[in-house]
């Protein structure tokens, strides 16, 4: 049988969905990873990120400003070249928000009333109202946001995380993304990329419908001591193969995703299967229900990653859907519904099961909406972007629930006070992790890369528990 044979029969052609693979003291070595042992006590052991790509309106969800209601439909009053929309179209008069506010839980928490279900997780939540960002267009936002950089190549959040941590459960990938059954993010598969980093730490992608990991089951049964002989002789063969090609991680990556589709086989199909859970939970997450089934399934199925080690989560929306240019009240409103019941079902499930506490979840998109409308014809019912504020939230994981933090001015279109750069989110994160944003670090090209680049942003330890 020739090595190829023993490839696709040992992995049954699923190597692709192990690609992340991070079983990462056996790729590099202990000694090569700055945060393999955390720098610090962790409070959190693993992140879902819920990406609401495309930019939330802040002053329409999460950020009241009855100032700004007053001036509805008026002119700016200042100087229009200071709102630092995208330049896609243009500034409009003042459009005041588009839903009713009521203050939440103990804490009492300002929420939109499309968001009931979220709401009444207000005392569990961390709410930050002053984020900002260097880019007003989609594309460099998100890179951004998920990688520290502006521009494409570098890697992302996640893939710092589990470079720094590695894995707990060698039989999953540790760094996990679900996607839309709809499409893509914007900007696609650069969202979960591992930049310079060794490729074994890119997200892996699950599939959106159907079996989030095909052929989990191999093709023909055999004893176990036929399988266990021949991924043995399989080992040997790839460590002579590499060790006749040093210096080539596509390479030691591409081993390693087969090895670990191998070994999902014999683990994976009970991970990923959702009919264990019983009615009332998948209730709980909207499953079954028709705007909330897709997004609810791909919440519970976090919630059971993070259960059994994986690392890093990632849930998307399809291309940019709260991308709000016009009818921003009908949008943003379809989208909540869509998300809103699964996102506090993830959370209260957490919390029922003593997951909160060391997961960390993440709420926000890529920058916010302008206060101004936006012209499209005779269409002024939407909002432009805005990199001078937006809104994002954290629970669990060591955050202060119960929490709103930083401040907008009265029209909700830039920080005043306790401003937080991308900078500062990521390093927070990565302290709660146990990780520090110094430390954590990839050599290249005579540099130390870093996740937070060359600058020092600050932990926002005032949102810590």
């Amino acid at each position: 049988m020739k090595r190829r044979d023993f490839f696709q029969r040992t992995s049954d052609g699923i190597f692709g969905a192990a690609l992340a693979h991070l079983f990462t003291n056996d790729l590099l070595g202990a000694e090569h990873l700055p945060g393999v042992n955390t720098h610090h006590p962790a409070k959190a052991r693993s992140v879902i990120q819920l990406f609401m790509n495309g930019g939330p309106s802040q002053m329409d969800l999460f950020d009241p400003k009855p100032v700004l209601n007053k001036f509805d439909g008026k002119p700016y009053p200042g100087n229009v070249d200071e709102v630092g929309n995208s330049g896609t179209a243009k500034i409009g008069v003042m459009m005041g928000g588009q839903y009713p506010f009521a203050r939440h839980g103990k804490s009492g928490m300002w929420m939109a009333d499309v968001l009931p279900h979220t709401a009444k997780m207000a005392d569990d939540i961390c709410l930050i109202n002053s984020m900002w960002t260097d880019h007003p267009n989609h594309d460099n936002a998100l890179y951004k946001i998920h990688s520290g950089r502006l521009f494409m190549g570098y890697p992302t959040l996640g893939a710092w995380t589990t470079y720094g941590l590695g894995s707990e459960n060698e039989n999953l990938p540790a760094y996990v993304v679900l996607n839309d059954p709809l499409g893509l993010p914007k900007n696609g598969t650069r969202n979960w990329t591992s930049g310079f980093l060794p490729p074994t730490f890119q997200g892996t992608p699950f599939r959106p419908t159907g079996s989030p990991v095909l052929n989990l089951k191999p093709q023909y049964e055999e004893p176990s001591e036929v399988t266990e002989s021949a991924r043995g002789l399989l080992s040997k063969l790839d460590e002579i193969h590499r060790r006749e090609r040093p210096g080539y991680p596509e390479l030691d990556a591409r081993i390693k995703s087969y090895g670990l589709a191998a070994r999902m086989q014999l683990t994976a199909g009970e991970a990923l299967d959702l009919n264990q859970e019983k009615a009332h939970t998948r209730e709980m997450y909207g499953i079954g229900e028709k705007g909330t089934d897709s997004y609810g399934r791909r919440c519970l199925l976090a919630r059971r990653l993070v259960e059994r080690g994986v690392r890093f989560v990632q849930l998307f929306l399809e291309e940019q859907p709260w991308d709000s240019h016009s009818d921003l009240n009908a949008n943003h409103r379809a989208i909540c519904q869509r998300t809103d019941k699964p996102v506090a079902g993830l959370l209260r499930d957490l919390k029922q099961r003593g997951l909160l506490d060391s997961t960390l979840v993440i709420f926000g998109g890529e920058f916010g909406r302008t206060p101004t409308s936006q012209i499209i014809g005779d269409d002024y019912s939407g909002r432009d972007h805005n990199m001078q504020a937006f809104s994002s939230w954290m629970a669990g994981g060591g955050i202060k629930g119960g929490t709103t933090y930083g401040k907008t001015d009265d029209f909700g279109h830039a920080v005043v006070e306790d401003p937080v750069s991308v900078h500062d989110f990521h390093a927070t994160i990565l302290h709660l992790l146990g990780l520090h944003h110094q430390k954590l670090f990839f050599e290249r090209s005579g540099l130390e890369e870093r996740l937070t680049g060359f600058e020092e942003p600050r932990v926002v330890k005032e949102i810590l528990a």
